[in-house]
């Protein structure tokens, strides 16, 4: 599971998704393959199905599920963690956090073909692992160098792989087919994993993705209280929102600037304003 303040979930603002809600980054391959494989055993859906979601009965028990989860635990823990960790150590936690995945980032606006994008993420790795003290404070930003998104399920997309089916993974959230097999890449791909090998590497990668998806989820805990309360249809209303957003993560490939989006709960009349 995510803006550094307040609700990056409703504001595209290119930093974290409400996927943050669902520990996003917790490093557990296996949750990962276990959602896909809940996906594929759904029965074939019926005449009236969206063509986009045609699991949606199996994703709305997933969704129901990662909500108890997170309902029991992770809000709590993400509470306790924003209540006894100072808010400038958490800072320090989420840049550094972000750092480890500037590699990844590098790699795949190359990929992409997108030298400038490539260009800032080397710079930015470069400034923050040695001004910034291996990531510990963000300067590149400070100086005009943005935080560039950059994930394999983006790659698959500058290659011409369809979305596929709009899946809920298992403790990652909503994702599709072609994102959820990118997601299997960068988990891979995103150090740790690649510095720390075997046992020891699952462990660091277990505990920095645990981190990482805690302080995620602490600083979205009014945003996703707020969505929850107010959507009509909650299954509805997220698949919306972390659609719109992936969309205009989607336009950076394309060299495309970012459409001014209102994002509103789809169950809501057409009288109503905008959320």
């Amino acid at each position: 599971m995510g803006s550094r303040s307040s609700p990056d979930i409703v504001n595209l603002d290119g930093q974290r998704s409400v996927r943050s809600f669902h520990l996003a980054r917790c490093g557990n391959l296996a949750a990962l393959v276990l959602g896909i494989a809940v996906a594929g055993c759904a029965t074939v859906p019926g005449a009236g199905a969206p063509v986009d979601d045609p699991f949606e009965p199996v994703n709305r028990v997933v969704l129901d599920t990662n909500t108890a989860l997170d309902n029991a635990f992770i809000k709590p823990i993400a509470e306790a963690y924003r209540q006894t960790i100072p808010q400038s150590a958490r800072d320090r936690i989420r840049s550094a956090i972000d750092n480890l995945a500037e590699p990844r980032i590098f790699v795949n606006d190359l990929l992409q073909r997108r030298p400038n994008g490539a260009g800032i993420t080397f710079t930015r790795f470069l400034i923050n692992t040695t001004v910034g003290l291996g990531g510990l404070f963000d300067p590149a930003t400070e100086h005009g160098l943005p935080k560039q998104s950059g994930d394999f399920g983006q790659t698959l997309y500058s290659w011409g792989v369809d979305d596929g089916p709009y899946l809920v993974l298992l403790f990652f959230g909503p994702s599709n087919f072609r994102d959820a097999l990118g997601l299997g890449v960068d988990l891979f791909t995103t150090p740790p994993a690649l510095v720390v090998t075997g046992h020891a590497g699952f462990v660091t990668g277990l505990a920095v993705g645990t981190i990482d998806g805690i302080d995620l989820r602490s600083r979205n805990i009014e945003s996703l209280d707020e969505i929850i309360a107010s959507a009509l249809d909650y299954y509805s209303n997220l698949k919306s929102l972390t659609q719109q957003r992936r969309q205009a993560q989607l336009r950076e490939v394309r060299g495309l600037p970012p459409e001014p989006q209102e994002l509103t709960d789809p169950g809501s009349s057409a009288d109503e304003p905008p959320k």
